[in-house]
């Protein structure tokens, strides 16, 4: 079938599925549920400002962060959607400490970990915030499970609550943007085979670190801006790596001081799979993030990713 735009999510996934016999539709059932969940945070966060959803808890997440009302609210929807669905076994969120392993999963083929909300602290701002999510096959019976390389992600996406709410996913066939149509309640394909531009001309560094940074880091900022190239910083994973795969450039959180800042299983890895899907390259700095295992769920490490040629200057003038 040739795909065109405005197919909706739902008969484009069920297509994609008649290409494989083998499968079974375990997969397009969990990526349903996936559309259904985020399409509630959606409506959320539009009436953010009308109803008490935008502030603080009060409490202390497992990543030593408040807690936003906005990410307890995406996080408990996300996870009914996804425990009820009954496809996976167990399911992590950066939002809570241990894994969880819903009842209606226990015969579940499919893991997934998830970023209810990413950039949750400037959503009082009315900045772009974003879900992302993994999908991993089961492999044991414990959190264990979710100790995997990012090379053996089955799916991975993330949902940007922008201007318009925007899901961009990949199972490994390259990368798909559905842009959900208010009147409708549906996701359309509007961003058919997403290709990221080899060379761009916008880096996305944190400049508040710079005196932090290690020195090649600086060197390889400088050169970025002796080049002419422009700063952009949104300050939420999610919109920083949207941007770079539809402009070109790199995104970039090394290392600060000794800190790595952005979460291996629930950021890099989904992020790196989709940049690599789109032509692009992903790095911690001395190899490739799908490469790197996770030795706990909340992990965290340092990033490059984005256009090839780009991030290939940062390493170079990085390991030089």
């Amino acid at each position: 079938m040739e795909i065109k735009k405005g197919i909706d999510l739902n008969r484009f996934i069920l297509e994609e599925e008649r290409k494989h016999p083998e499968a079974t539709g375990t997969l397009s059932h969990a990526l349903m549920a996936i559309e259904n969940a985020t399409k509630i945070i959606s409506s959320y966060i539009r009436m953010a400002g009308l109803v008490d959803v935008i502030g603080k808890t009060g409490r202390i997440n497992v990543q030593g962060e408040e807690v936003q009302k906005l990410d307890t609210l995406s996080n408990r929807v996300l996870i009914e959607h996804l425990s009820g669905s009954g496809d996976f076994y167990a399911v992590a969120s950066e939002e809570m400490e241990h894994a969880l392993f819903p009842e209606e999963g226990k015969d579940g083929k499919y893991i997934i970990a998830i970023d209810p909300l990413d950039g949750s602290s400037v959503i009082d701002a009315n900045t772009s915030v974003g879900t992302i999510f993994s999908i991993w096959r089961k492999t044991s019976s414990d959190e264990s499970t979710f100790l995997q390389e990012g090379k053996k992600i089955v799916a991975a996406g993330y949902v940007i609550y922008g201007t318009s709410t925007m899901l961009v996913y990949s199972t490994g066939n390259g990368v798909y943007g559905f842009t959900l149509d208010p009147m409708v309640g549906t996701y359309l394909l509007s961003h058919p085979d997403i290709k990221i531009p080899e060379k761009g001309k916008i880096y996305g560094f944190n400049e508040s670190y710079y005196n932090k940074w290690d020195e090649r880091i600086r060197k390889c900022v400088d050169f970025f801006k002796t080049e002419g190239y422009t700063l952009r910083w949104a300050g939420a994973m999610v919109t920083d790596i949207h941007r770079t795969i539809m402009k070109g450039g790199i995104f970039a959180y090394p290392l600060v001081g000794s800190k790595a800042k952005i979460r291996l299983l629930y950021e890099a890895a989904p992020m790196a799979f989709l940049v690599k899907q789109a032509g692009g390259l992903a790095t911690n700095g001395t190899e490739d993030i799908l490469n790197i295992k996770p030795q706990a769920l909340h992990q965290r490490v340092p990033v490059f990713m984005g256009s090839s040629e780009d991030v290939k200057k940062c390493m170079e003038i990085i390991n030089s």
